[in-house]
């Protein structure tokens, strides 16, 4: 489980963390194989280092949680972020139906880019 509730508020403040979070990755990349067959033989597929971003509908309430990733693939869901309007983490797993994977689903642009304008310092 995640190790702590982090205020989007405090979130903005880590410089590192925002500058690090793999947008465009989604929850089933997880679990991706990690080498694949090619024509040239069995190729590693790299992993992604950084933070994501996914919403969890575990619960009966939604979230928005943040999950840190290293070069060695493994991951770690660190922190439930609050302070997200609960109608766009709504509109997000609505959007996101058919990308769902075990109850976790990506951000859609709309929260996507309400995320990025609240991390602008």
């Amino acid at each position: 489980m995640f190790a702590q509730v982090f205020p989007l508020h405090l979130l903005k403040k880590d410089r590192y963390i925002v500058e690090h979070i793999l947008w465009d990755f989604e929850p089933k990349q997880l679990m991706q194989p990690r080498c694949r067959v090619t024509e040239k033989g069995v190729e590693k597929v790299p992993y992604s280092a950084g933070y994501i971003l996914y919403i969890e509908a575990m619960d009966k309430t939604p979230g928005l949680f943040l999950m840190a990733q290293n070069l060695a693939g493994y991951a770690e869901t660190i922190a439930k972020i609050e302070g997200v309007p609960e109608d766009m983490i709504a509109e997000a797993i609505q959007e996101n139906k058919s990308r769902e994977y075990c109850r976790m689903y990506p951000v859609n642009n709309t929260l996507k880019e309400w995320l990025k304008k609240e991390f602008m310092v």
